[in-house]
């Protein structure tokens, strides 16, 4: 009884159809590897995820033909499966919908289904592009960090809150330390600008008065060389 189910066929396997597969598996992780070297934006560009995105579809679709020959074969397999733990922490986001695009498009390909592999990498290659073009789900208004190092006084904190509200849509402080002697304090701000291209202009305005040390403004979490004056 288990002889008879071990060989159970699900469907046949020729040479060709392995080298079908792999093909068309391979032509479509070259579509999605280029798309994600299109659209990544981040510090860390790697390579080999690259190119794991491509050996990664390949490999998924010969997994399948696998699995889909042989229904013992495919309880072992995820037996085995189940015991392999992946330690490598993903950076991004996108790196994880990048490597559920690449396994899903091979296990298309690994069941013969040419056309939804082909048609899917198009389609969802474009939506991406598009997205990533148009900057979709970018917040309008951006927030700024604002780290002013001044000479303390009540008038001086005037001086400096009047120059901020004149370049700010919204302004508020978030943290305030003493850094010396003679009153200097080291104040950050979360500000948004009223004219986001025009950030420089602040920075020169805060500059000019004779009560502030130094000025840094950061525009994002990502920003590692803030602009300082």
């Amino acid at each position: 009884m288990f002889e008879e189910f071990q060989n159970i066929e699900m469907f046949p396997i020729t040479v060709y159809t392995v080298i079908g597969n792999l093909v068309v598996s391979f032509l479509c992780g070259i579509t999605i590897s280029l798309v994600y070297r299109f659209v990544y934006k981040g510090p860390s560009y790697s390579v080999t995820f690259v190119n794991s995105l491509v050996i990664l579809s390949m490999i998924t679709s010969v997994v399948i033909l696998v699995i889909g020959n042989n229904l013992a074969t495919a309880f072992g397999l995820v037996g085995a499966m189940s015991i392999i733990r992946f330690r490598t922490a993903v950076r991004d986001v996108q790196d994880i919908v990048f490597i559920f695009f690449a396994l899903s498009i091979g296990m298309a390909t690994g069941v013969g289904l040419y056309s939804v592999a082909i048609t899917g990498t198009l389609l969802i290659s474009l939506a991406i592009i598009i997205l990533s073009l148009s900057n979709f789900g970018i917040a309008k208004k951006r927030e700024f960090l604002l780290q002013i190092t001044y000479y303390s006084s009540p008038e001086n904190d005037l001086v400096v809150e009047r120059v901020i509200q004149k370049h700010s849509r919204k302004l508020k402080l978030v943290n305030l330390k003493n850094v010396g002697s003679d009153n200097v304090i080291e104040a950050f701000y979360h500000v948004s600008l009223k004219q986001e291209k025009k950030n420089t202009q602040l920075m020169t305005d805060l500059s000019d008065s004779k009560v502030v040390l130094n000025v840094n403004l950061y525009f994002d979490e990502d920003d590692v060389n803030p602009p300082t004056y």
